[in-house]
């Protein structure tokens, strides 16, 4: 009876160690057996079986480009700054530079107008001179009065020379638009010619002319022969509108040109000269 009593107590003893180590091996497997010793509490195991993420910390690539991202937004800030003190319009200022053409008048005139091309650097024939009249809406050829000049000036933001200088590539662009063009065109006329006619001298038409289509039409050199030694003075308004759509819409050889279409009798004219001209 002894001797089965002992054989119990052993078996009993060796299966408890057994299952003590079964449950060491496992909670080894799950790193846990630190916590065996120190805190049995559930919450300290999950603690250290899933640990918190840790916020990465900015590598020295991050803080470059956030300083430098941070720099340009107050570079940014500085240049619009910069730009809207610059774009400034100053009506008195206009007005002072209008009297250093003007002198003691309300109008500046030949005179005046001479130091002002000679100061923008442009000469008074240049096409530029016309389209910046334009934008004046100037009433008469060598005149800028003082409302044509702050209206004008106004809407381009110039108040100086150095800025309208600055324009000048503004205001040649505005050609190559053919609506302004055609605008620009039609005011030429009545900007060029003599406010007591209805019609321009042919001289200052073929000026003009020259002007504003001696580089973009081909035909224009011989169309201005073709004048000189016509019987016409004069060019009416017309005449005048007609040979812009002429110089857009005919053909170099004159292939489509319609005699009988509704063209002025200036223009068939010189049609025909042409023709019999390249005949000879």
């Amino acid at each position: 009876m002894h001797s089965d009593a002992a054989n119990f107590q052993l078996n009993s003893h060796l299966t408890t160690l057994a299952s003590i180590h079964k449950i060491h091996h496992t909670l080894h497997r799950l790193n846990l057996t630190e916590d065996i010793g120190q805190d049995s509490h559930p919450s300290a195991c999950c603690s250290r079986a899933m640990p918190p993420r840790k916020k990465r910390r900015p590598s020295a690539g991050d803080d470059t480009s956030a300083k430098k991202s941070r720099q340009d937004s107050i570079f940014r800030k500085h240049e619009t700054s910069q730009i809207r003190e610059e774009e400034t319009f100053s009506s008195k200022r206009c007005l002072e530079w209008f009297y250093e053409y003007a002198g003691c008048d309300d109008v500046v005139g030949p005179e005046g107008m001479e130091k002002f091309c000679e100061d923008i650097g442009v000469e008074p024939e240049n096409v530029v001179m016309l389209v910046l009249a334009w934008k004046l809406d100037a009433q008469s050829m060598g005149y800028f009065t003082r409302q044509e000049w702050l209206r004008g000036m106004g809407s381009l933001r110039c108040d100086s020379t150095e800025r309208l200088r600055n324009s000048l590539d503004y205001l040649r662009s505005v050609l190559n638009d053919g609506t302004n063009f055609k605008l620009i065109y039609r005011y030429a006329f009545d900007f060029a010619r003599e406010k007591d006619h209805r019609s321009l001298d042919l001289n200052t038409a073929k000026c003009m002319l020259g002007l504003l289509l001696g580089k973009t039409w081909p035909l224009f050199p011989v169309f201005n022969q073709f004048l000189e030694q016509s019987k016409y003075k004069v060019i009416n308004k017309d005449q005048w509108c007609n040979v812009l759509e002429f110089s857009r819409t005919i053909n170099l050889d004159l292939s489509n040109y319609d005699e009988d279409g509704a063209w002025p009798v200036l223009l068939d004219e010189f049609v025909e000269w042409y023709k019999e001209r390249q005949m000879s």
